[in-house]
């Protein structure tokens, strides 16, 4: 029986303000508060909240059959409390439905999985933790950011203890392969990794709305039936995008929402279930290894990374960047991790590319490549100078292991001290309920003689 899994990504761009040299050492300030409240509640009233309804109405109308899942970047979580804690609310009560999957990413919504292996757990950690404090589930399926997948970045995610990611069903690396189907990790087979269709999920995030694409318009009976002609074997449907394509890249006017909310029924009719990523990864084994030696992402046609790292400009400010990581996996400084997170987010790099995009690109305040580089390599330069101060580049590199590796036995001998509390308590559970029937049992009387009448004097 095929199953559809539909996915979708909510990430904020923490956009910063002009910035130039002279700020360097006087302004550790960085951020366009007034461009950020403003875009993230226009998306919000546009996109989210609107696209989050109706998936709402699909669950009340269809109950436990329509599933989906999302992902949220911690830094987008922040901005969401801050400036639109509606839709985190609305989040929350789609959670309370049990239809709603919620999977671990990097917390910046950054490129740490190329760069430094300990940022990245920690980035996933961060954002695990984030995932329960909000809605009570422990994410068991992970995803990059942009879906940046490798071998090596597979390997990482399985070591953090996931059961599935997901990445781009890119044609460079399946070759005759199809997306629909489960494949594992070549280095880390337990790894079951779920592949975006590229065709179906961008006819609608993508193309819904351009009355010169071939396919236009797009009809819910139409695009259903595409999937049920699928070769029979070819039961998984991956259909993976961002939310705000619902209400942004695709405007409401164009009744996108209509076309989802129809989504369900139609699937109904021809026999297509709904599952969720880990409800796949439980269920359906995995036909074979997925070899992927080189990074592959979501992004542009070649879908690759050099959108992010593919000019000069981007390689040095991104090394630029890591090159202080080991010494902020031991900073405390709470404001210097919260600019750590931002200034990691991909989108500061993307701003840099030199590269043709099918899709439009908005620069924001920058003029060009070399206007977004210049600003935030200034920006950069300051918050160097403060990790610098606080953890002296003096410190050598055998100091800072001896640190590190001090950290990370301290991190595991707390784990393993969590785990033999859970392990403790859950033992103490399941003896309170004995004893306190043991003690509801009334007293037994201890057998004793029986005396005889009273001879009487």
């Amino acid at each position: 029986m095929k199953t559809i899994c539909l996915y979708f990504e909510i990430h904020q761009i923490i956009h910063l303000k002009r910035y130039r040299f002279f700020d360097i050492g006087t302004d550790h300030y960085y951020y366009d508060d007034y461009e950020n409240e403003r875009s993230i509640s226009d998306i919000a009233n546009r996109s989210y909240m609107p696209a989050l309804n109706t998936i709402e109405d699909m669950i009340k109308e269809h109950g436990q059959y329509f599933k989906v899942a999302f992902s949220l970047s911690g830094t987008g979580i922040e901005q969401l409390e801050m400036h639109a804690p509606q839709v985190l609310e609305k989040l929350q009560k789609l959670n309370e439905t049990g239809c709603v999957e919620f999977l671990a990413e990097p917390y910046s919504h950054g490129l740490s999985s190329l760069a430094n292996e300990e940022s990245f757990a920690r980035d996933m950690k961060k954002q695990v933790q984030k995932i329960q404090e909000y809605f009570g589930q422990t994410p068991k399926v992970a995803r990059n950011s942009s879906l940046i997948y490798s071998d090596d970045i597979g390997a990482q995610i399985a070591a953090l203890g996931f059961k599935g990611m997901l990445t781009e069903g890119a044609k460079h690396v399946l070759g005759w392969k199809s997306p629909h189907y489960v494949y594992n990790c070549n280095m880390a087979p337990d790894l079951k990794l779920l592949l975006r269709d590229v065709e179906l999920s961008d006819d609608i995030s993508l193309r819904f709305n351009n009355a010169e694409w071939e396919g236009y318009p797009l009809f819910a009976d139409v695009y259903m039936d595409r999937i049920a002609r699928l070769p029979e074997e070819e039961q998984i449907i991956n259909i993976f995008m961002e939310l705000s394509a619902l209400g942004i890249a695709q405007p409401l006017s164009s009744n996108i929402l209509e076309f989802l909310r129809a989504l369900p029924a139609q699937a109904k009719e021809r026999g297509i279930t709904f599952s969720t990523p880990t409800e796949i990864c439980m269920k359906v084994k995995s036909v074979g290894n997925l070899d992927v030696p080189d990074t592959l992402s979501w992004v542009d046609e070649e879908r690759d990374v050099s959108c992010w790292l593919g000019n000069a400009m981007q390689r040095e400010a991104f090394q630029k960047l890591y090159s202080v990581a080991d010494r902020l996996l031991i900073a405390d400084d709470p404001r210097i991790m919260q600019d750590w997170d931002y200034l990691q987010a991909s989108n500061n790099f993307r701003f840099m590319t030199t590269k043709p995009s099918n899709v439009g690109l908005d620069r924001g305040i920058y003029s060009g490549p070399f206007d977004a580089f210049t600003n935030y390599m200034n920006i950069l330069g300051d918050f160097i100078n403060r990790v610098n101060a606080l953890y002296p580049e003096e410190i050598d590199n055998e100091e800072l292991n001896s640190l590190l590796t001090t950290i990370r036995n301290q991190g595991d001998e707390i784990e393993m001290k969590d785990k033999e509390i859970t392990r403790l308590k859950a033992k103490l559970e399941k003896l309170e309920p004995a004893a306190a029937e043991e003690e509801e049992k009334p007293a037994a009387k201890k057998p004793g003689r029986k005396r005889g009448p009273k001879k009487s004097e």
